[in-house]
């Protein structure tokens, strides 16, 4: 009788031995975050808030958005472009038309539009919310938020290429000064470009970096309009990179 109930007893420890190990284990987690840069915490929180929106090329059973599909195929160009790709644009997408609910407002300080490529996010300078001091490459404290949201979320895609452009309006300027639009455009799409490294993306996913000062306006808009004061981020899946560098780059006969 008495190995009976020293049998029935005798588990007790094995589960109190469990429980330290679990909290042993919590306390090293918690120790090892905070040892760890900013960084690493970063990455571990979005992995929290989005625990299933990272799709990398080796997930399966993913069914590519319809609408972007369509997009590329009326293209006719990047038929390479896989379904995990475009659905890791698509949410993207989805996950930044979130973050900036009034994205279709005329006066929204950020446009996102689908294309042929990838994604086209045009962020704006308003005068009501100015994204840079006057005649500046540096952002205000607004401006920092949003290119800040803006790298949190792209960083999550390490396979997207990036371009940044750089545009101004037209504005009735002494000839002597005409070239501050350039020197401005080009300034102003390399801050974005140091923002966004710093905030997580990879620097070797920007592609490009460029300035055109007044000369591409936004369509259906007058040269003058201040929504041409902007950056837009272009954001394109590998493929596609490749193919736009075969056709302007196209090897020697």
């Amino acid at each position: 009788m008495a190995k009976k109930g020293h049998g029935h007893h005798g588990g007790s420890w094995k589960v109190a031995y469990a429980d330290f190990v679990t909290a042993m284990m919590a306390l090293f987690l918690c120790l090892w975050l905070t040892s760890q840069d900013q960084k690493i915490k970063d990455a571990v929180e979005r992995a929290f808030k989005n625990p299933f929106s990272s799709i990398t090329k080796e997930s399966t059973g993913v069914i590519p958005n319809k609408e972007a599909s369509s997009t590329m195929k009326t293209q006719g160009k990047f038929s390479s472009i896989s379904a995990i790709e475009l659905e890791a644009m698509h949410h993207l997408s989805e996950d930044l038309a979130k973050l900036f609910k009034d994205a279709d407002s005329p006066q929204s300080p950020v446009k996102i539009d689908v294309t042929a490529e990838g994604l086209s996010i045009n962020v704006f300078d308003r005068s009501a919310k100015p994204i840079f001091h006057t005649d500046t490459d540096a952002f205000t404290d607004y401006g920092g938020w949003v290119f800040d949201t803006l790298a949190w979320e792209i960083a999550r895609y390490s396979t997207f290429r990036i371009e940044l452009e750089g545009h101004t309006e037209k504005k009735s300027e002494p000839a002597r000064e005409d070239t501050h639009k350039w020197e401005l455009s080009t300034e102003r799409s390399n801050a974005v470009r140091r923002k966004i490294v710093k905030g997580g993306v990879g620097p070797d996913q920007v592609a490009k970096v460029s300035g055109f000062a007044d000369t591409i306006p936004m369509a259906d808009t007058t040269a003058t309009n201040e929504c041409n004061r902007r950056v837009t981020v272009l954001i394109r899946v590998k493929e596609s990179v490749n193919n736009i560098a075969a056709v302007e780059n196209p090897p020697a006969p």
